[in-house]
């Protein structure tokens, strides 16, 4: 390398440190404070909602039962599906920040609109002998609102984990190996707290307020709580650190890997992975550097090496040839599909929660002393445990594990998830002994039901299930994308949750449907508004039959994951004046290799390393 080389290389150091001293005051949990800020009194309403919408569909709406349940049903399985769209857009349009603070803007005027057909009656049906009253105008505003609501918070919740993840990152968009993993794995913890805390003041204070003072007075509560909240979340901009979306659409690049890899299917693969393309690391003639992350590469899925087969006229473009990082990706998505899978059950369960165990403690003694519990309120007992549970982990067993396991979080992340799923194969199997014990207490003396706080069990042990299972799948998500795909890949948690309340209500049709055909009376299992009639307790048994199979599962597909290399690491993209031996603008990694063996470049050895 010549001496002007050098000198370019002793800017970009220069620049690059001088970058990194300015963003040390962006970032950190400084940032993370008013992330948050929002997230708990966003939450406030969500989980409000969550747990009391269904009568609001029942006494003002007029629908009848079943069609408020399912419309409730719709509702959530919709928001969490379309955190995808709003992970998307931060990943490839907008930024994260960006991306957050417009769907929340969707969702507070989605939630004006609730809250201003709640209040002005001549908005509202009227009482009908049919089983749907809502028709005209009157329908359309309702479904209008909420479809918004779902859009707004849905694509909020997909793109809010990956920005708060961006503060725990260096300047090159990379992880500060020990401090970064603890900060990281941390975050997710306070973020679930942040959630929980929220949720308990929905669950009780806007419940109470939406029973006794009136829907619109709730609702608008709500409102003003979450336009607080994305104020707040737009007042830390400048503490922010903010990742700019990509240049490639993430699904492009994975539909040109899979179609370049079907086209080369004929070709035999390379024995050597070092004849794969991959881009190459060099300077450019300013000595300015574009960061771009590396992962090496990995044998499963080998099929997919073919796309990154050199064609034989060394013609390039993406729907030609493919790098071995773009490959890879396709195959860490590929390696979360199964723990995708394997975790929509426990979502099964949690609505279960939110719906039977509700309806249960609806028939129990709901009176604490002289008070009496709102049967929406019910959902609070878990989340009082998550609320004192998380300081616990954190503080107690996070630095205990991890003077065992000398892993930064203590363990990993699909072990974390693991023991979430196993966690609520316990909760459903109590469940049903609880219900046991309700339904004979009704039986034999109507008038003394047993205690709303036999629930406790199953909504206590579930939460601490969630808080493993949810945060654990947060943390593995954000970790093991792509860069280019860190906000779509954490929506896969709230995918997953979508697939869980859609495959209950799947679940449930198909249980009633076998059970009434087999059994004397030709009643189902979950038939009719009788719970003591019904089998809710071989209906838990059966969830936690289902539950340990899927473990069993699980286990298989978690110890089949491989994590991305710790040697995977952002290298400097760079534009080299000479192409490759063979005429090619692509090197090959074993050229590329040797030409940076026979042009050692000591000040860049300095600059990776930063």
């Amino acid at each position: 390398m010549d001496e002007k080389d050098g000198h370019n290389f002793d800017q970009s150091a220069a620049g690059y440190e001088s970058l990194n001293q300015s963003t040390k005051r962006q970032g950190g949990f400084r940032a993370s404070f008013f992330i948050f800020g929002l997230v708990a009194l966003e939450n406030m309403g969500f989980v409000a909602n969550m747990v009391s919408m269904v009568l609001y569909f029942l006494l003002v709406m007029h629908l009848d039962l079943a069609t408020s349940a399912n419309t409730l049903t719709n509702f959530l399985g919709s928001t969490f599906l379309l955190s995808i769209v709003g992970g998307f857009i931060s990943d490839t349009y907008l930024t994260r920040l960006n991306t957050c603070l417009l769907f929340g803007f969707l969702e507070i005027v989605a939630l004006i609109l609730v809250t201003i057909q709640a209040h002005f009656h001549k908005l509202q049906p009227d009482p009908c002998a049919n089983s749907h009253c809502l028709h005209g105008t009157k329908a359309l505003m309702f479904y209008i609102s909420l479809c918004l609501l779902a859009l707004g918070c849905g694509g909020v919740k997909g793109s809010l984990p990956a920005l708060g993840g961006d503060q725990f990152m260096n300047h090159k968009h990379q992880y500060h190996q020990k401090a970064g993993n603890k900060s990281l794995a941390s975050f997710f913890s306070w973020l679930l707290l942040s959630t929980t805390i929220g949720a308990v003041i929905g669950v009780t204070v806007i419940v109470w307020v939406s029973m006794n003072k009136g829907w619109d007075s709730g609702f608008f509560i709500i409102t003003l709580a979450a336009s607080l909240g994305y104020i707040i979340l737009a007042l830390g901009k400048p503490y922010y650190r903010i990742v700019p979306p990509g240049e490639d659409t993430p699904i492009l690049r994975v539909i040109q890997v899979i179609v370049v890899a079907f086209r080369n299917r004929n070709l035999m693969a390379p024995q050597s992975s070092a004849q794969l393309y991959e881009t190459a690391v060099t300077i450019t003639e300013e000595g300015s550097f574009e960061h771009e992350e590396k992962l090496p590469h990995t044998k499963q899925f080998g099929f997919l090496d073919k796309a990154s087969i050199p064609s034989q006229d060394s013609t390039t473009g993406p729907w030609k040839v493919c790098t071995v990082t773009q490959v890879e990706e396709v195959k860490i998505l590929a390696r979360m599909l199964p723990i995708i899978g394997s975790t929509i059950l426990v979502n099964t369960c949690l609505a279960q929660l939110q719906t039977f165990s509700v309806q249960q403690g609806n028939v129990m003694d709901l009176h604490l002393g002289s008070f009496k519990v709102p049967a929406a309120s019910i959902p609070v007992i878990p989340l009082l445990f998550i609320t004192l549970l998380i300081p616990i982990y954190e503080f107690l067993f996070v630095p205990f594990a991890r003077k065992i396991t000398n892993h930064p979080s203590g363990i990993t992340q699909l072990q974390r998830v693991g023991i979430g799923l196993f966690l609520s194969i316990i909760s459903m199997a109590i469940a049903g002994f609880v219900e046991v014990k309700r339904r004979n207490r009704a039986l034999q003396d109507p008038t003394r039901p047993i205690s709303l706080f036999w629930l406790s069990f199953q909504f206590g042990i579930f939460g601490v299930a969630d808080m493993f299972t949810v945060v654990g799948l947060l943390e593995f998500f954000y970790k093991e994308a792509p860069s280019g795909m860190r906000s779509l890949s954490t929506s896969f948690t709230y995918l997953s949750q979508s697939l869980g309340y859609f495959t209950s209500t799947i679940l449930v049709d198909i249980i009633n449907s076998i059970t009434k055909k087999l059994s004397k009376n030709k009643v189902g299992w979950l038939q009719g508004q009788d719970l003591n009639s019904n089998n809710l307790d071989i209906f838990y048994w059966f969830l936690a039959i289902l539950g340990f199979l899927n473990f069993v599962n699980y286990l298989f597909w978690a110890s089949w994951y491989k994590y991305k290399s710790a040697a995977s690491q952002e290298t400097p993209r760079v534009e080299l004046n000479e192409r490759a031996s063979d005429g090619s603008p692509f090197l090959k990694v074993e050229e590329t290799i040797q030409r940076l063996e026979v042009n050692p470049a000591p000040t860049y050895k300095s600059i990776a390393s930063t």
